[in-house]
């Protein structure tokens, strides 16, 4: 087995070789090319910055739409013809990181060619070992990271480095949603969450470094996702006690999908916490939500009405308090709020606390409300290459 791994090798680097000198002298795009082949050649290493930020230049807005276009076609047709997984997973990582660092232009000619319904096909993947099980999941979380960019039409890691190079709010899109916007999108980010706590490595997957590597790219998205669902979910504790029945339900839905993917997430930080390029991050302090807030917007959704007469369920709760006060005086006002199905304070305090307790960086790059957030991002472009230095050298 170690013999035919050896000439596998040997026979991938032969054949990165021929596709570099051919592209030198057959390609209209000969630079991109030879940087994409580099890029994703078949040693088992990161791919080197100098090739990746090749490709981010030949992805920038000051491109033609055209050359943008080539490039994810390149990309594409790179993925779908290998049988290595190596050159899936380094093609995967580069076009991760090119959503992630490089131009929208990039994101937006991805998702016309996801359209077509070609993307990211790894159909020749025969091996059914964890590492190439691993490639495709990695794979389809970075399908749903552009599924969940059709839904929320905005992306969240490109909103918090808008935000730090103008130095605007810390508050995230999601705390600034209608109740509306927010059953549609809040589904969007648990879903794209779950694909995330899936890409999890089992088995001989756990102790490849290039995997890693990629891993840590997917744990740096997943601390933006989670403050996403919490700001989310946080706006629609506010609004939850004037829905309607039908968005009541939908929102009590999303609420213990939250609190199950509290427990979920915590158990994949604690796997990520054991890796060796993840052993300098801060991990966010994950807190489950009150279940006696759970309890009560349970109660709610059962006594509202299903249609358009919630404001006659207000009156009659507001009358139903009245009546109260008057038969027992040793109920504080707060204690009647909570059962006329009204947050309190003290809930509302409990269920703020997650938020304030996540701790503010990470290696790869810290939380948008560190103030020294902005310096580290222009100082630090390298953030984002966890690999031992010798590896720039090359």
């Amino acid at each position: 087995m170690g013999t035919l791994n050896t000439l596998r090798k040997a026979y991938g680097v032969l054949k990165d070789k021929t596709k570099i000198g051919l592209a030198k002298f057959n390609s209209n795009f000969k630079e991109l090319d030879i940087a994409i082949v580099k890029a994703t050649n078949h040693i088992e290493s990161p791919p080197k910055e100098r090739h990746v930020r090749k490709i981010f230049a030949a992805t920038s807005v000051s491109r033609s739409q055209t050359d943008i276009a080539y490039c994810v076609q390149a990309l594409a047709k790179r993925l779908s013809k290998t049988r290595s997984w190596i050159v899936a997973t380094k093609i995967l990582i580069v076009i991760h990181r090119t959503l992630r660092e490089g131009d929208p232009t990039f994101r937006d000619e991805l998702l016309n060619y996801a359209h077509r319904g070609n993307f990211l096909q790894i159909s020749n993947f025969k091996d059914d070992s964890s590492h190439f099980a691993w490639v495709k999941t990695y794979a389809v979380f970075l399908e749903e990271r552009l599924d969940c960019f059709r839904v929320l039409q905005y992306d969240i890691e490109a909103e918090r480095l808008t935000k730090l190079a103008s130095g605007g709010s810390s508050k995230g899109q999601s705390r600034r949603m209608s109740s509306e916007e927010l059953i549609e999108q809040l589904p969007a980010l648990q879903q794209l969450l779950s694909r995330l706590i899936g890409c999890q490595p089992e088995g001989e997957a756990s102790d490849i470094y290039l995997i890693q590597y990629a891993l840590a790219l997917v744990l740096k998205e997943s601390f933006k996702i989670h403050c996403a669902i919490n700001d989310g979910i946080m706006n629609l504790i506010d609004v939850f006690f004037k829905m309607s029945q039908d968005n009541a339900v939908k929102a009590l839905e999303i609420y213990k999908t939250a609190g199950q993917q509290v427990e979920e997430l915590a158990e994949f930080y604690e796997y990520c916490k054991g890796l060796e390029l993840a052993k300098n991050f801060q991990f966010p302090t994950l807190r489950q939500p009150p279940p006696s807030f759970l309890a009560t917007m349970e109660e709610y959704v059962k006594e509202t009405p299903q249609s358009g007469s919630v404001q006659n369920k207000l009156e009659y709760e507001g009358r139903e308090q009245v009546s109260e006060v008057a038969s027992d005086e040793t109920k504080t006002q707060g204690e009647i709020r909570i059962n006329n199905l009204l947050i309190n304070e003290q809930e509302k305090n409990k269920l703020e606390e997650p938020r304030q307790l996540i701790p503010m960086g990470d290696l790869l790059g810290p939380y948008e409300t560190n103030p020294t957030t902005l310096e580290i991002e222009k100082n630090n472009g390298m953030a984002l290459a966890i690999v031992p230095s010798g590896e720039w050298t090359q």
